[in-house]
Parts: structure tokens; C-alpha cells; sequence
């Protein structure tokens, strides 16, 4: 394991022992931070959709548009879709990117995503996912020039924040522009497009799992 402190050889053996107490809570915390830094697979969470719906590659090609090897490239991780390509491919799958994004890695109870993990938790680029494994949330951080040219429709609600910059969002007829600070919260069914407007625009986004079933129906008494 490499020595990050750059102390090694420098101060001989008393520095060597000075240091012991501490060696393995170090060793242990660096291994939580390589744990937590492992990259999202999503090419695993293709695959296994596709064959959950006994979908050949050539199937999945013809539904989406992309080609075979550059689908069987996503699936092997040697290609990184774009956002774009990523919501056709799950078109193709009956599913959604966030699901597809959320199922790139196993669950997890309590998991810490650090701003430095940025470069290791981007499966498309400008896209990094903030919760990892599939879970009942999702939140996903847009970053630069994002245009996916599509509609959206989720089953549950949605929240948009605007970290840094503006964005333009089309949702039931209406056209919003939300900028450093903004937010809109959309509810479950409802249709809307969004496009980043200034290259420096940071947004996040987190919604409720497409396979959780929310009801807006009240508890019953006693609950």
C-alpha cells in the first residue's frame, strides 16, 4: 500500500513507531475511501436488463439506433455513453438512465460520496450520481452544457435545485427559468423537458425510485 503521508525513509525508526499507533486506523480509512470510490458499472445494469426481457444486442440495436458494438462495448465498460445515448438505451429497455444509473451498484446502507469522487462516479459525462445502488431515492448532479432533447414523464416526484448558473424548464404548458438558488418540485406524471442555459450551470436533481409505487392516498387510522 503506498505510504501517502511522504514520510517514509524520513525520519527513520522513531518516526516509524511514532507513527504505529495510528498505521492501521489509517490503513483501514483508506480502504473505506477506495470502497467508497469505486466506479459505477453501468454496463453491468444494461446487461442485466436486457436479459431480464431475453433481449438480444441486436434487438436493443434496432430499438434504440445504436449499433451492436458500440452497445456491446457499453456492456463490457469500454465505452461510456452520453446522456443522450444512455436515455436510449433505457427507452430500448422499458426503463429510465436514473434506473439504469441507480442499479450500476450494489446498495448500500450508509454511503459517503465525496466532491473528489467526482471523476469515479460520472458513468456519462456531466452526469455524477449521488446516491449509489438502487434505492427508494435517486439524486443526480448535472454539470455544464446539458441538453437530453427529450421529454420526460416519471411516476414519482421530482425536485429540481439550481446550484450554480440557469436553466430553462418546460413543464405542463408553462416555461420556467430557474436560476443560482432555484427550485421546482414536480409531482409524479407530470411532462417536462430541461435544458441548461449558461455553460457553468450546476444542477441537482432527486427523485423518488421509479419502482417504488408512492400513493397520495392518506394513512389508515391507527397507523
Amino acid at each position: 500500500m503506498d505510504d501517502r503521508d511522504g514520510t517514509k525513509g524520513k525520519n527513520g525508526t522513531d518516526a516509524k513507531n511514532a507513527r504505529g499507533a495510528t498505521a492501521g486506523a489509517d490503513d483501514k480509512e483508506r480502504d473505506r475511501d477506495k470502497d467508497s470510490r469505486e466506479p459505477l458499472r453501468v454496463g453491468v445494469a444494461v446487461r442485466k436488463r436486457r436479459r431480464a426481457l431475453h433481449l438480444t444486442l441486436a434487438a436493443v440495436s434496432a430499438r434504440s439506433g445504436l449499433s451492436v458494438p458500440f452497445l456491446s462495448q457499453i456492456e463490457n465498460e469500454r465505452a461510456r455513453p452520453s446522456m443522450r445515448s444512455l436515455e436510449r438505451v433505457a427507452d430500448a429497455l422499458e426503463t429510465t438512465a436514473v434506473d439504469l444509473l441507480a442499479a450500476s451498484d450494489t446498495a448500500r446502507t450508509v454511503d459517503l460520496v465525496r466532491a473528489g469522487d467526482e471523476s469515479e462516479l460520472t458513468p456519462v459525462p456531466g452526469v455524477r450520481a449521488l446516491v449509489r445502488g438502487h434505492h427508494q431515492l435517486h439524486a443526480l448532479e448535472f454539470t455544464g452544457d446539458q441538453d437530453a432533447g427529450r421529454e420526460y414523464q416519471h411516476r414519482n416526484d421530482e425536485l429540481m435545485y439550481v446550484v450554480s448558473g440557469a436553466c430553462q424548464v418546460e413543464a405542463e404548458g408553462r416555461a420556467y427559468r430557474l436560476e443560482n438558488g432555484d427550485a421546482l418540485f414536480l409531482s409524479g406524471g407530470v411532462r417536462h423537458r430541461w435544458r441548461a442555459v449558461t455553460e457553468d450551470t450546476r444542477i441537482l436533481i432527486v427523485a423518488v425510485g421509479e419502482h417504488i409505487h408512492a400513493t397520495s392516498e392518506p394513512p389508515s387510522p391507527g397507523r
